[in-house]
């Protein structure tokens, strides 16, 4: 089974037919709200708000290893995190889409694995490739066939947030060869893989990096961006999740 995990701009998923909530407590805590179970494109997927269904959740209190917990629990086995970035790269203007095949993480102080306790064994996974290669083809085959136009690689920066990077910040995570910045990108991708669940991320460029565009960051303009951009993201998912039953 599909799951989905939405960012900004995917709060909630309207496509989702014959929906219910199912609440899961897990050893790390509560997800960031119950879990969607339900139909899109008559496949069965499970969704669930990254933030919480009204965005009340920041990027570093985010029960990450609850949510991905939750997930497989239920019996999610691929998950397609969805993300709003900042483009750095000259060819992610916003109002890109990108399915990111590399990361770069600049958090601290999140709770980053299950790897913790005295009877908990470590777990030294490989994470070479931090995205699940099959389910990215999925995605990228996907967008040929709909003609949805995407970059097929990108490096994603994750910073902590919640505010946005100065522009020296950027300055120094594009030397480092991020093409993306984000934060919400990690440890989600790395609990993923320790639980052994097929994990790739599409993201949509909803502005400049800082210092990258000739004015200030308005939500206004990235309000608009996700307003347009999400609908095409929608749109692809829908189809590989169809195209991939």
């Amino acid at each position: 089974m599909y799951g989905i995990i939405g960012g900004s701009g995917l709060e909630k998923l309207a496509e989702l037919q014959h929906k219910e909530a199912q609440s899961i407590h897990t050893p790390y805590g509560d997800p960031s709200e119950p879990i969607q179970l339900g139909e899109l494109a008559g496949q069965r997927i499970a969704f669930l708000s990254r933030h919480g269904a009204d965005h009340l959740l920041a990027p570093h209190e985010i029960n990450y290893r609850a949510n991905l917990w939750a997930l497989k629990h239920i019996g999610v086995t691929h998950v397609i995190g969805i993300a709003a970035v900042g483009g750095i790269g000259k060819t992610l203007a916003p109002g890109t889409l990108c399915v990111a095949d590399q990361i770069i993480d600049y958090t601290y102080g999140r709770a980053h694995t299950y790897s913790v306790g005295e009877k908990q064994s470590v777990n030294h996974i490989d994470f070479t490739q931090p995205y699940c290669t099959a389910l990215r083809q999925q995605m990228i085959t996907a967008a040929q066939q709909q003609k949805i136009a995407i970059q097929t690689q990108g490096v994603y920066g994750v910073t902590q947030g919640p505010r946005l990077e100065t522009a020296a910040e950027i300055q120094r995570i594009r030397r480092d060869g991020c093409d993306l910045v984000g934060m919400t990108g990690m440890p989600e991708a790395a609990l993923a893989r320790e639980l052994d669940l097929c994990y790739a991320n599409i993201s949509l460029v909803v502005n400049w990096a800082a210092g990258l565009s000739e004015g200030p960051i308005t939500m206004a303009d990235i309000t608009n961006h996700l307003a347009t951009g999400m609908q095409t993201m929608l749109q692809l998912v829908t189809a590989c999740i169809q195209d991939n039953a």
